[in-house]
Order: C-alpha cells, then sequence, then structure tokens
C-alpha cells in the first residue's frame, strides 16, 4: 500500500520570497509525501532574486518556480490541498479564497527578508527565513498527521508556527 500523497499550499502577499522557499523546502524535505505549491493574493510577477540565490546554495532546484496568484488554485482542475499556510502577515489577515475540502489552516508568519536593506543584511535574513521555514517544515512532517484528529492537528500546526530561532 503507498503511502497517502499530501497537498501543500504556501500562501504570501507577493509570492516571490517566503512562500516560494515554503514551496521548495517542502518539495525537497518532503520526498514525495508533500507535493507543494506556493501563491499570492497581489503576486509581485518574478521571484525575488535573493530567494534563487539562497535556494541554488543550498543545492535546491529553481526550475519552473514563477510568483502567481492564489485564483490560479481556485479554478477547476487546480490541485485540491490538504494544509494551507500563510507566512506573511498580511496573507494571514486577508480575506482568503475558500478552498474545497476544507484544508487545514495554520499562520507561520516569518519576516520579509526582501524588504532588508544592504545586501549582506539581506542574505542573512534569507538565511534565517530558510532556515524558520526549515525547522517548521520538519516539526511539521515528523507529525502522525493520519492519527490526529482536525483539531488536534490544528493546535499542532499553530505550535509549530509559534516556533522562533
Amino acid at each position: 500500500m503507498s503511502e497517502k500523497q499530501y497537498n501543500v499550499l504556501v500562501l504570501c502577499t507577493g509570492n516571490s520570497a517566503r512562500s516560494i522557499l515554503g514551496e521548495v523546502l517542502f518539495n525537497t524535505l518532503g520526498k514525495g509525501k508533500f507535493i507543494a505549491y506556493s501563491a499570492g493574493s497581489k503576486p509581485a510577477g518574478k521571484v525575488n532574486p535573493g530567494a534563487l540565490e539562497l535556494l541554488q546554495a543550498q543545492g535546491c532546484s529553481v526550475a519552473g518556480l514563477r510568483s502567481k496568484s492564489w485564483d490560479e488554485f481556485a479554478t477547476p482542475g487546480a490541485p485540491q490541498f490538504d494544509f494551507i499556510f500563510t507566512v506573511c502577515d498580511n496573507a494571514a489577515g486577508e480575506v482568503c479564497q475558500v478552498w474545497p475540502g476544507k484544508p487545514a489552516t495554520a499562520h507561520w508568519g516569518i519576516p520579509d527578508p526582501a524588504h532588508v536593506e544592504g545586501d549582506e543584511a539581506r542574505r542573512a535574513a534569507f538565511r534565517k527565513a530558510y532556515e524558520q521555514l526549515a525547522r517548521r517544515i520538519q516539526l511539521f512532517m515528523s507529525l502522525p498527521i493520519d492519527k490526529l484528529d482536525k483539531l488536534a492537528l490544528k493546535e499542532k500546526l499553530a505550535e509549530i508556527g509559534r516556533i522562533r530561532d
């Protein structure tokens, strides 16, 4: 019997940095158990060069990454999501799409590295965002998802979102 695959959507307003990092981390760390996508409510139209630089330095593929609207995932034939994570405070407070299947949702706020001034400081902020997301995603992936009821799962997701450094 094959293991269940979970579809994950990582949301941010611009879909250019943090949500892109989350998409790549879920797909890399998830090793086929988690299939991740990212989107934004007001997509920037391009992936932040700092995100691409960091992902490539980490040995991650950046092929096919693009900034896109969450509207793409509200159309017929789009993946049905099991989990939706917001990674920026703006997206968490916005009126969201109604997603079919009632996915589990959580807010995992990460400071925006794209707004940090200075090249070295910005690189450090991208590394920190990457590390915070990686830690949260690893903790999430260690949960016995299929054994938790919806309420317990929601509580665990929220708890993971409160983890700092």
